[in-house]
């Protein structure tokens, strides 16, 4: 896709297709008012009919326009005008490409130049056109025998906005493009099959990037190097599958080596049987996904170096497959972790949080600025938040608040919950460490509980994806979240 800066006025540009707002109450944008002028009250003869209010999220075609250079006129409601806020605009944003999809038009120009964003700086507008067109544009076609026909789409441009240099927009819409083709990446990786996308293959997918990026390096771990540093853990959810664990290592290095780096650890469950504790049969083949929260790592770590962030981050992903078989862990099995810990497995479906603390232990070796863990964890996420929020627990209040802050700005929301000593009592064992699980309720903070028992020099924080990085039903698929609040977050570190 060709995203570019056009100026001009709107009724000279030649596009396939121009998309405009009309406001709440059939109210014109000053774009909508000029084209409205010219073409003959080609505009205003539908809002003054009724057959479009202006209501945030309408659409309207309008074709062959008299006196207009392009070939189609796609209104677009955006509410109330002086509550135009970002969430709004991402709303006009996808629903004028969901409508322009349909069409066969190789080239959009969205001239919005006179619609202001309440609550974001004139380029985020164009930051997130690039991304909403990356993620409008994906297609899943890795298994099929007949493929999806690509989008017809090939060139995207935005009027510029008013006050802001034309570089500027330019790097945004740059940007955008860089994010949405990173959570396109996760999307791909978290819809691929179990027998294809195993610990292996997110090996090998690493080890590309390190080879496609320069700032990259990548490190995979054997079972056996993770057995002499007593990653026991980890390996315990390994042990009834012929597929291999493996400890995948990232580095990018976009800072000086003084610089300490921030640590991304993804939970890398290739497929999630629950182990000896079976899962129900019901929709058990989606728990390929998972893996989701090293897709967002692996994907993000992409993101950073084709943006060539200027700092250092490390993207440990703890990959393997929890399956039943004749040497797999037992309820009741005691492991001892990396960090010397005991623990007594009571559920081998709480998987998840067993190969997290070991991978969060090797975290330490790198002297962490920030530790940050993403995994699809707790059923109780979805519990709590459905598909639209990310579950956030830490040790450290300022790295929440600024996490709460990346996850409004970037929309990929997070909301906190406590992580309260009361609640480090109900993983007591009586024949270990800790237990691996603490019950039927407060699951979500319990397993953070359970992590930060691995965190406490840290600073830490745990984003529980399981209702927010996978869609369910009829739409059923990977969502690619969270990369964007991790990528937010990572832009905005000190150089």
């Amino acid at each position: 896709m060709k995203y570019s800066i056009k100026g001009g006025s709107p009724e000279k540009i030649s596009a396939d297709c121009i998309i405009v707002v009309i406001w709440n109450k059939g109210s014109l944008s000053e774009e909508a008012k000029l084209i409205d002028s010219i073409g003959n009250k080609c505009i205003s003869k539908i809002t003054q009919s009724g057959d479009l209010s202006g209501r945030l999220g309408e659409t309207q075609l309008i074709h062959n326009p008299t006196g207009i250079k392009a070939k189609r006129i796609l209104l677009a409601g955006g509410g109330d005008k002086n509550r135009f806020t970002a969430k709004n605009a991402v709303r006009l944003l996808k629903n004028s490409l969901k409508a322009a999809g349909k069409l066969q038009a190789a080239s959009l120009h969205f001239a919005l130049a006179s619609a202001v964003i309440s609550d974001r700086e004139n380029a985020w507008l164009a930051s997130r056109l690039a991304q909403e067109t990356e993620d409008s544009s994906y297609r899943y076609n890795a298994t099929k025998s007949k493929k999806s026909n690509p989008p017809a789409t090939k060139a995207v441009s935005l009027a510029p906005a008013t006050g802001t240099r034309r570089k500027t927009q330019e790097a945004a819409l740059k940007a955008g493009r860089t994010i949405g083709k990173a959570i396109n990446y996760a999307k791909q990786l978290g819809n691929l099959p179990g027998n294809i996308c195993t610990p292996t293959y997110l090996a090998n997918e690493a080890s590309v990037l390190a080879e496609r990026h320069r700032t990259i390096t990548t490190k995979v771990l054997s079972e056996k190097q993770m057995a002499r540093l007593g990653m026991n853990s980890l390996l315990s959810v390994a042990v009834g599958s012929n597929e291999e664990a493996k400890l995948i290592v990232m580095q990018h290095k976009g800072a000086n080596t003084n610089s300490k780096p921030h640590v991304l650890v993804g939970k890398g469950i290739t497929f999630d049987t629950g182990g000896i504790s079976l899962k129900p049969g019901a929709a058990m083949d989606e728990m390929k996904f998972d893996m989701c929260g090293a897709a967002s790592v692996i994907a993000t770590m992409q993101c950073i170096a084709e943006l060539k962030l200027r700092v250092n981050v490390v993207g440990i992903l703890a990959a393997a497959e929890n399956m039943p078989g004749s040497k797999a862990t037992k309820p009741g099995d005691i492991v001892t972790s990396m960090s010397g810990k005991t623990i007594e497995v009571l559920n081998t479906d709480a998987e998840g949080r067993l190969v997290l603390c070991d991978a969060l232990t090797y975290a330490e070796r790198f002297k962490p600025q920030s530790l940050i863990d993403i995994a699809t964890l707790t059923g109780a996420a979805v519990a709590t938040f459905g598909k639209h929020v990310n579950a956030l627990l830490s040790n450290n209040d300022k790295l929440a608040k600024v996490l709460l802050d990346c996850g409004e700005h970037s929309l990929d929301r997070a909301w906190q919950l406590p992580l309260w000593e009361e609640y480090q009592s109900l993983l007591n064992s009586n024949f270990a460490d800790i237990a691996n699980i603490g019950g039927p309720r407060a699951g979500t903070i319990t397993a953070a509980c359970f992590l930060s028992r691995f965190t406490k020099k840290q600073n830490w924080a745990h984003l529980d994806i399981a209702g927010s990085a996978w869609n369910s039903g009829t739409q059923k698929g990977a969502t690619g979240r969270p990369v964007g609040l991790l990528v937010d977050y990572l832009r905005r570190q000190k150089q």
